[in-house]
């Protein structure tokens, strides 16, 4: 008789196992701003310190070979929003205060498709993917929206105001309120995480999507008074050096609620450095140029993924992943519905529990500005097509936080590089490679009549468009 009782308890523990492998998992995704592949210590990072980021890419996955889909704000958060090349869906370049476009209410976003599966859906950081009603977060998806609506550089504090831009100030967002004019930032990575903690303590019963896209590090920097002149890096070390301590903190809480072996976290950055910030920018690490170029320093940047219940093997993962490609992976692992419009990402999911080693893309297109197609990545390869760019040719900006001038390069010519064997892209190979080449700039051509090209006068067959208002009243 004494054995029911054992009998029992285990009955018990196996229902509440097959139950937890049953819960639909939660979503945590952490984006920064201009942060550079070589700004965390597990990327090489010499002079500041990331240690609970590096103990998340330890014990998880990360890649050596993810790209920002664009190298710059607007554009690149669309594309992980939507799972599409931001040209498939009519976004370009960053958005300004009070524009009339923005992300359009047709297009589905991670946290729209994760609602319908009953998700709470929160978002604390900077939005910019438009600042009117209908653009709104809270109009997209989400519960609860705290933070900015576009750059924390468009304020009236800009280094450049009165000479390039005018702008008015900026304000913290309740949802869809004003809270508060903001003249100091040096508190928001600490309330951001907060907010985010605080939400997770609400919703810890039913499954969570949080998206906290961090301002920091973009210029201008700020950090919490408890992190000034913490590292060797200056204000920017001291800035990164928060934003892991508030990971960890974030971190801490979901294992203190029990939650963190069935949550997926997320950690990437929007694009690469701002280079012409000089000390106040971030490292590109190897890779050439930066922030605002196609270039590989312009859009490799970390991307560390956890998920215990389903990675069982740490791993570094160098085939070539991007930012589309966030939507179909997080549906994949919800068992989410896939929007109906056509989303260009494929789920990472084979790749990241080792079931696969080939990347799911063997082409990426690298467009920037208005449509302008520049690049294609296609396998090991990567081509540059005839277009201009800006560069600071070697020179290196101040530590005062001011900008230096870019000046403009022009490529005339296909240029062809090796990756793997010339990860600096320094060595032209076109000449000896034209049978490569001529094979990519078909590529090109196809993708042309697809999602257009603004230097060849081409219009995509497949582009939407932006959302956009008649007045910023509506």
């Amino acid at each position: 008789m004494r054995t029911y009782p054992l009998v029992l308890a285990l009955c018990f523990l196996s229902c509440t196992e097959a139950l937890l492998e049953q819960a639909p998992p939660n979503v945590i995704f952490i984006l920064t701003d201009d942060q550079g592949y070589g700004d965390l210590g597990i990327y090489g990072a010499q002079d500041f310190i990331t240690p609970n980021l590096d103990k998340l890419a330890r014990e998880g996955v990360y890649f050596t070979s993810y790209y920002a889909t664009q190298p710059v704000c607007s554009s690149s958060r669309a594309s992980i929003l939507t799972g599409c090349y931001p040209n498939r869906i009519g976004i370009h370049n960053a958005f300004m205060p009070n524009a009339k476009i923005g992300l359009n209410p047709a297009e589905t976003t991670i946290a729209e498709m994760l609602k319908e599966e009953g998700y709470a859906t929160g978002i604390f950081g900077k939005w910019h993917l438009g600042d009117a009603a209908p653009f709104l977060p809270t109009r997209q998806g989400f519960d609860e929206f705290y933070g900015i609506l576009y750059s924390n550089d468009m304020w009236p504090y800009h280094p450049q105001q009165g000479s390039w831009f005018n702008f008015d100030d900026i304000f913290l967002y309740k949802n869809e309120k004003p809270i508060r004019k903001l003249t100091d930032q040096s508190t928001l990575t600490r309330e951001f995480t907060q907010e985010a903690i605080d939400f997770i303590s609400t919703h810890k019963d039913q499954p969570f999507f949080v998206y906290l896209p961090h301002p920091q590090p973009h210029v201008p920097l700020f950090a919490h008074p408890d992190f000034q002149g913490t590292q060797d890096r200056g204000l920017y070390g001291d800035v990164i050096n928060e934003i892991d301590h508030e990971f960890g903190r974030l971190v801490q809480h979901l294992e203190d609620l029990d939650l963190l072996e069935n949550t997926i976290i997320v950690f990437t950055s929007d694009n690469g450095p701002w280079l012409s910030y000089g000390g106040h920018s971030g490292s590109s690490g190897i890779y050439r140029e930066g922030k605002g170029t196609n270039w590989e320093g312009g859009h490799r940047v970390p991307a560390i993924v956890s998920y215990p219940r389903s990675i069982k093997s740490p791993r570094v993962i160098d085939q070539p992943a991007m930012g589309i490609d966030w939507l179909p992976t997080i549906a994949e692992w919800t068992n989410a519905k896939i929007p109906e419009l056509k989303i260009d990402g494929k789920s990472l999911v084979p790749l990241l529990t080792n079931v696969s080693d080939v990347s799911p893309h063997e082409n990426f297109f690298f467009y920037y500005r208005v449509n302008e197609l520049h690049a294609i990545r296609h396998q090991d390869y990567k081509l540059y097509l005839p277009h201009t760019y800006r560069s600071l040719n070697g020179r290196v900006g101040t530590d005062e936080g001011l900008p230096i001038n870019y000046e403009m390069n022009k490529i005339e010519v296909p240029e062809l590089y090796h990756l793997i064997d010339d990860p600096t892209e320094s060595k032209n190979i076109a000449d000896k490679h034209p049978e490569k080449t001529r094979e990519i700039l078909k590529i090109a051509d196809s993708i042309r009549l697809v999602l257009g090209d603004a230097l060849t006068e081409q219009i995509g067959n497949e582009v939407r468009q932006a959302g956009e208002v008649e007045s910023l009243n509506q």
